[in-house]
């Protein structure tokens, strides 16, 4: 049957036009209950489903929980706020038989695309039942929009027509018992109406405290009263947020400014807010708990600057919300507040303003615990996040004995003005608090890292085993399996997707090349294995474990350049004088045979041994000593030699828990393999701009800011050196000069120093942007081709050069500027938390490493000086931490802060940054859900008594065991 829509379109010009659209309706859409005698038309669909194929069915005859409200049989059907606001409710797996209507998935989709993304997941997990009806299509079910009708009002008539449909149709099926649909929603006039039209209907907390046998789903309700679920005071502590209206008016008016909200991690009565626009970011700071008006971390919102009078500087404070969990006490968050105002010269002031509205929010489900509660029974409690820039949450539950020591997961639901904490409810219960599959568990979801099993349908891409090279690959590729071709990796590595070759021509000359993994051979563009690798992003790796890209089958097996097997490779060659000059470079599809897979140390031994002169050993001690020259070139042209302190755990074979400890000792062939990786990497970015000037993905390194390198020049006047910041060359022979003999780690610690300065390097689309300078290679263009089995860009690269040279075709997204620039947001967002989590790992494999080793000291340098802290670095771990000089319940000592050179004095001893001191290091397990490694001084020691953050000595018999092993990652 064909009818048609109607409905009014409003032009760019501001006229508004009549759009006519066909509409299509049938008669023979099944109404999803399985073998439904009335709608024989899915009959194969059924089959399929009995096979294990096809979509879901509701249950002939639906079980699940018993509810006190409706004991027989029943289906449930939610309205659209009831699916916005309680997916957590519909995910739990006592809910089942559920039909989803098409008017509710549409409304869905266009107001929540993370809740459609789990409504989906929902529908196609069979073991649930939800079926999703077609009632938009449907002859009995498709209502036109009546005159003087909202299309809210439309859409709530559409699902009470659907549930009255459903109901007479089952009453059809004669089954012997009754079975009913029931109305979900929370909207009290729809409910009214449903119920005056005769459909059973209710709310979705009474439907929820009426299945009996399953009291904890209620914890599961999201709190929906604006007004909050406190204790009334009567007191309003937040200005109420502009209506976004007034927002959009304010920002096009240039009233207000648009930007991310970014709290601060050490102080939470900060913030700062980055405005979007114009190509450039510029920072507002937000101090104090009214001007930050209940913003949480990465909410877009709209902000007011005050006047210049009351601008503030950054605080360098450092404070943690340590308020009692049971009190209220806005006064006392005042008073914190004044401590944040101190006097600043004009300079240090930065446009500083206050939040006036959210544009979008950016909550998302939080890890965490409940805060310990001296209340005992309480039903209300305060839920603590693991990340320290997420305000605690209010929550109800009567599962709070249960859950003490527990990591739990909590979803915001609201922030009323008369609160000093957010609402929330309770959503899934992770595991035990130091548990570590509960604490990777946890690590992974606050970085948002995709790491659930790959699907089925994402496996059903992978190639059949066993597989092998066939002539046709070998008809349309270059056999390169006669080259001495070779792999340097660290040791452990199963995912290589690199290995080199050297050797002499007969000119005179030498050919070199880099063969890389051809991962775009088995990743075609546009399935499902394609757009889970490119949803990743990147391989995570973690201490014990990685997450990968690509299913193991592609990492660990076809796609990994192993030795003694035939690969799959895309080569990058070079002919280059024995000067390292390039002369000719070409690309090209490849067949290799690796002929070994050396790690660093076993690479570096064969170029040091003076007995060893194989075609491997010969092809490794040429590429090295190529990469050299290519390595002073680089540098004479301005590249910049970094330094960050990366560390490497021994595990325990039966515990896994690590056992040693130590910093990465990197060898010449880490840099030697790191010189052409660079170099390659350098040839494809030339090549694919050259032949896609528009659509060529490329990496760019922005310079810093010259505010960026304050601390790092301050700090090295504080040892009567000068770093130059004019350009990227300026700083790096600034650097290379800035020496002390009687202080051999000071040069080191400038780097590290450094590298804090630097801004993120981010991929990006070259029809987009026009910046596309690499500062920290001092190259004028870059981009990543050698890493495709752990990195999505390189495959996006090597698809681009494969249709540069001719050997593989192009389709739309390759070449729309818009959709790369899409994908390039989602990489550098999947990088930077990839990183973060890393980090953490690091963090926490720490903890448990001190947690066994009790009570050490050792020397550290301070790279920070803060008003009440030091922040130092311990060469030996690469562990960093900070020294508190203030502490709660104690006297406070005499401080005093300069920041023109600055510098800490307490109690007459002064700390500079770089200084060598001496800590003792702890595990502090005091706070079960933030476990931190303390550090006191022990040396130099500070007179005046007790002073907190300063320790005594401890005996020898507490220190690690000297002797380190080869540690793997």
């Amino acid at each position: 049957m064909l009818t048609s829509r109607t409905f009014l379109k409003r032009t760019r010009a501001g006229a508004v036009r009549k759009i006519v659209r066909e509409h299509y309706l049938r008669d023979d859409i099944s109404c999803g209950v399985a073998a439904c005698p009335l709608c024989g038309g899915d009959q194969e669909a059924e089959e399929e489903e009995q096979r294990g194929a096809g979509r879901p069915f509701l249950e002939a005859q639906p079980g699940g929980a018993a509810s006190s409200l409706c004991p027989e049989p029943h289906y449930l059907l939610p309205d659209t706020n009831l699916l916005l606001h309680q997916i957590d409710i519909l995910e739990d797996p006592v809910i089942r038989n559920v039909i989803i209507l098409q008017t509710v998935l549409q409304e869905v989709r266009g107001r929540s695309a993370p809740v459609y993304k789990r409504i989906k997941d929902v529908i196609t997990n069979k073991e649930k039942h939800f079926y999703s009806f077609t009632n938009e299509h449907h002859k009995d079910t498709y209502i036109e929009q009546e005159q003087g009708e909202n299309p809210n009002d439309r859409n709530d008539r559409a699902i009470r027509i659907a549930v009255k449909w459903y109901n007479e149709h089952l009453r059809k099926l004669q089954t012997e018992e009754k079975i009913q649909v029931i109305l979900l929603t929370n909207d009290r006039k729809n409910k009214e109406r449903a119920v005056e039209e005769g459909i059973t209907a209710y709310t979705c907390e009474e439907y929820i405290k009426s299945l009996i046998a399953n009291p904890e789903l209620v914890d599961r309700l999201a709190s929906l009263n604006d007004e909050g679920n406190e204790i009334e005071t009567g007191r309003i502590i937040f200005a109420e947020h502009l209506p976004l209206s007034k927002l959009q008016q304010g920002i096009k008016s240039n009233l207000y400014l648009q930007g991310t909200f970014r709290a601060n991690r050490d102080n939470y009565l900060e913030a700062t807010v980055w405005v979007h626009g114009d190509g450039e970011q510029r920072e507002v700071i937000i101090q104090g708990l009214r001007n930050l008006n209940r913003a949480v971390h990465e909410d877009i919102v709209a902000v007011e600057l005050l006047p210049k009078d009351a601008w503030g500087a950054p605080s360098s404070v450092v404070l943690l919300d340590d308020a009692n969990p049971n009190e209220d006490d806005v006064e006392q968050e005042e008073e914190k507040e004044n401590s944040l105002k101190s006097s600043a010269s004009n300079r240090m002031l930065r446009p500083t303003g206050r939040v006036v509205g959210i544009i979008k929010r950016n909550w998302r489900p939080f890890c965490g615990m409940l805060s310990k509660s001296q209340i005992k029974e309480a039903r209300r409690h305060l839920f603590t996040p693991a990340d320290r820039r997420i305000p605690r949450i209010r929550i109800e539950t009567r599962q709070a004995s249960t859950l003490e020591g527990q990591r739990i997961i909590v979803a915001i639901d609201g922030w009323p003005r008369n609160s000093r904490y957010p609402n929330g409810h309770f959503v899934k219960n992770l595991g035990a608090a130091g548990d570590k599959e509960t604490e990777t568990e946890v690590l992974l979801l606050e970085h948002d890292v995709p790491h659930q099993p790959f699907s089925q349908a994402v496996l059903s891409f992978l190639p059949q085993m066993p597989w092998s090279i066939t002539e046709k690959d070998i008809k349309c590729r270059e056999d390169l399996r006669h080259l001495c071709v070779c792999s340097v990796d660290p040791p452990g590595c199963t995912d290589i997707d690199d290995a080199l070759h050297c050797r002499e021509l007969e000119n005179g000359n030498l050919e070199v090349g880099v063969h890389i993994a051809d991962v775009s051979h088995f990743i075609r563009p546009g399935n499902a294995l394609d757009q889970e690798s490119a949803k990743r992003g990147t391989t995570v790796y973690l201490c014990e474990k990685r997450i990968d890209m690509v299913p193991e089958l592609l990492s660990s097996n076809l796609c990994s350049l192993r030795s003694n097997v035939d690969r799959l490779a895309f080569s990058c060659i070079w002919e280059m004088t024995p000067n390292a000059e390039i002369l000719k470079t070409r690309f090209t599809k490849s067949i290799i045979n690796s002929k070994a897979s050396l790690t660093y140390a076993e690479a570096q031994m064969k170029i040091d041994s003076t007995n060893m002169n194989d075609d491997i050993t010969t092809s490794l001690r040429g590429l090295n000593r190529l990469a050299k020259i290519l390595k002073k070139h680089r540098i004479d042209n301005g590249a910049l030699t970094l330094s960050s302190p990366e560390v490497r755990f021994h595990m325990d074979s039966e515990t896994h828990d690590p056992i040693d400890l130590q910093t990465k000792e990197l060898k010449e062939t880490n840099s030697m393999v790191e010189e052409f990786m660079l170099l390659a990497n350098i040839s494809v970015a030339q090549k694919i701009y050259e032949e896609f000037s528009e659509h060529a993905l490329l990496r760019k390194h922005p310079a810093p800011p010259p505010s960026n390198y304050d601390i790092l020049v301050k700090a090295a006047k504080s040892k009567g050196l000068e770093i130059k910041t004019d350009s990227a060359k300026a700083l790096a022979d600034s650097l290379d000069c800035a020496e002390l003999p009687s202080f051999p780690y000071l040069n080191t610690l400038l780097r590290i120093l450094a590298t804090r300065c630097m801004m993120q390097a981010v991929y990006f689309c070259s029809g987009m942007d026009n910046d596309f300078h690499h500062y920290g290679l001092a190259s004028p263009i870059y981009t990543h081709f050698t890493s495709p089995i752990r990195r999505y860009a390189d495959i996006i690269v090597h698809r681009l050069l494969a249709v540069a040279i001719g050997a593989d075709c192009t389709y739309p997204d390759l070449t729309d500027k818009h959709k790369l620039a899409e994908l390039c947001n989602n990489l550098n967002y999947r990088h930077k938390m990839a990183q973060y989590a890393q980090r953490a790992s690091v963090a926490f494999h720490t903890q448990l490493f001190f947690k066994s080793k009790g009570v050490v000291n050792e020397e550290a340098y301070i790279l920070f000086v803060r008003k009440n802290a030091i922040v130092v670095l311990i060469p030996k771990y690469g562990l960093e931490g900070t020294v508190f000089f203030e502490e709660k319940d104690k006297p406070k000592p005499a401080l005093l802060y300069s920041d023109e050179i600055p510098s800490l004095t307490v109690e007459g001893t002064t700390f500079y940054t770089f200084d060598k001191v001496k800590v003792n290091i702890m595990l502090d397990a005091s706070n079960v859900q933030h476990q931190k490694i303390r550090m006191a001084l022990v040396e130099p020691k500070i007179s005046g008594g007790n002073v907190p953050g300063q320790a005594t000595e401890v005996s020898s018999k507490n220190e690690p065991h000297k002797k380190k092993k080869k540690l793997s990652k």
